[in-house]
C-alpha cells in the first residue's frame, strides 16, 4: 500500500484507493460468515472449510465488524499506523475462511487488531478528551478482553457478552459524539456514562455468574436504548426527507431492537436452551447492529473509500426485509411457531446480500452520474 504524504513529507494517511483491499477483506468475511451460518442451520451448501460454520460468529464480529469499524476509525485518525488494526483483523478473517493456518493464528491476529483499535482511541484522547471517546475506547477494550478469552479457549456463548459490549459501547459513543450538535448537558452525558458503567459491570460479572451478568447487561441495553431514543439527533432528522430521514429511521429502529434484546436478556438471562439464545443474539446483532450499518453506510462508505454513493429509495427494500424477517425470526424463537429457524436464517442472509448489492449499485450510480 502506498502512503499519502502531508505537505511536510510525513506519512499521515493512505489514499482512498489503498483502503479498498481492507474493506474488501471485511466484506469477504461478511459473505463467508453468512455462508457458514447457513451451514450451521442445516442448509446443504458446498463446504469451503470444515471449521467455517463454527467460526460464523467470530467472522461476523471480529473479521467483518472489527475490520470495518477499525478502518473507519483509522480514517478519522489520519495516521498510517492506525490501519494496522483492520489489516490484522482482515488477515485473521482470511485465515479462518481458508483454513490456511491453525485457528490460534487467526485468534492472535484479531486480538492484536482489537489492541490496535484500543490504541487508536488513546491517540484520539491525547488530542482532545471527550467522554464519547472514553465510551468508544472502553468498547474497544471490551472487544480485546473478549478476544483474549476466546484465545484462551473460551466458548462463544461464554464470551459473546464482551463482543456485544464492544458494539454497544462503540455505537453509543458514536451517537453521543454526533449529539454534540445538540449541546447535551453534563447531566445527560452522565446518564449515558452510568448506563455504560452498568454494561461493564455486567460483562465482568458474566465471568463468575453468567446469568446475573447477562441480565445486568440487558438492563444496560434498555437504559442505553432509552437514552438514545430520547436524546439522539435522529428524533429531529426523521422529520426531514431523503437521506437524513432514511438514516434516522434506521437508527430509531435499531434502538427498538436494542431494547428488545435487553428485555430478552433480563427475562431469560444466560439461557442457552431452545431458540431463546438465537432470539437474543439476532435481536442485537441483526436488529440493532445492522440497523446502524444500514443507516450509516451511505455516509461511511464514501468517507472510507473516497467514492460517492448515490442515495436511492430502493434502500428501503433491504431495510424493510431486515425488520420483517427479524420480527418473524425472533417471534419464532420465542414461540417456535412463526418461522422455522433455518428459513429465518436464509431470509436474513438474503437480506444482507441485497444490502451489499444495493450499496455497490449506489456507488456505481454515483460514479456514472459524476461523469
Amino acid at each position: 500500500m502506498m502512503p499519502k504524504k502531508c505537505c511536510k513529507g510525513d506519512v499521515v494517511d493512505l489514499k482512498a484507493n489503498y483502503r479498498l483491499p481492507l474493506m474488501a477483506m471485511g466484506m469477504l468475511s461478511l459473505i463467508t460468515a453468512l455462508w457458514g451460518g447457513l451451514q450451521r442451520l442445516g442448509w446443504d451448501l458446498p463446504t469451503l472449510t470444515i471449521t467455517l460454520p463454527a467460526n460464523h460468529g467470530a467472522l461476523m464480529v471480529g473479521a467483518f465488524l472489527g475490520t470495518v469499524i477499525g478502518l473507519e476509525r483509522a480514517v478519522a485518525l489520519g495516521r498510517l499506523w492506525g490501519y494496522l488494526g483492520p489489516l490484522l483483523t482482515g488477515l485473521g478473517g482470511i485465515l479462518m475462511i481458508t483454513g490456511a493456518a491453525p485457528l490460534v493464528v487467526a485468534q492472535l491476529l484479531i486480538s492484536a487488531g482489537s489492541l490496535m483499535l484500543s490504541l487508536v482511541f488513546i491517540a484520539f484522547m491525547q488530542r482532545q478528551f471527550h467522554w464519547f471517546l472514553v465510551i468508544m475506547g472502553l468498547g474497544a477494550l471490551s472487544w480485546l478482553v473478549g478476544n483474549l478469552l476466546w484465545l484462551q479457549g473460551g466458548a462463544i456463548y461464554e464470551i459473546v457478552w464482551w463482543w456485544m459490549g464492544y458494539l454497544l459501547l462503540t455505537i453509543a459513543g458514536e451517537r453521543m459524539e454526533l449529539g454534540r450538535m445538540l449541546f447535551l448537558s453534563p447531566t445527560k452525558q452522565m446518564l449515558m456514562l452510568a448506563s455504560v458503567t452498568i454494561a461493564i459491570i455486567g460483562m465482568m460479572l458474566t465471568l463468575f455468574d453468567a446469568d446475573s451478568g447477562a441480565r445486568l447487561l440487558g438492563f444496560s441495553m434498555i437504559t442505553s436504548a432509552l437514552w438514545l431514543g430520547c436524546f439522539d439527533v435522529a428524533r429531529r432528522t426523521v422529520k426531514q426527507t431523503g437521506l437524513p430521514r432514511f438514516i434516522a429511521i434506521n437508527l430509531l429502529a435499531g434502538y427498538f431492537w436494542l431494547a428488545v434484546s435487553g428485555l430478552l436478556l433480563i427475562t431469560f438471562g444466560a439461557d442457552f436452551s431452545g431458540l431463546r439464545y438465537d432470539a437474543v443474539l439476532h435481536a442485537f446483532f441483526l436488529g440493532f447492529v445492522f440497523s446502524m450499518i444500514f443507516g450509516h453506510a451511505p455516509v461511511i462508505f464514501p468517507a472510507v473509500l473516497g467514492r460517492g454513493m448515490l442515495y436511492r429509495p430502493v434502500f428501503y427494500i433491504h431495510v424493510g426485509l431486515l425488520h420483517l424477517v427479524l420480527l418473524l425470526r425472533v417471534g419464532g424463537g420465542l414461540t417456535d411457531a412463526l418461522m422455522p429457524r433455518n428459513i429465518g436464517g436464509l431470509l436474513s442472509a438474503i437480506t444482507l446480500i441485497i444490502f451489499v448489492l444495493n450499496t455497490v449499485l449506489a456507488i456505481r450510480a454515483h460514479a456514472r452520474a459524476a461523469k
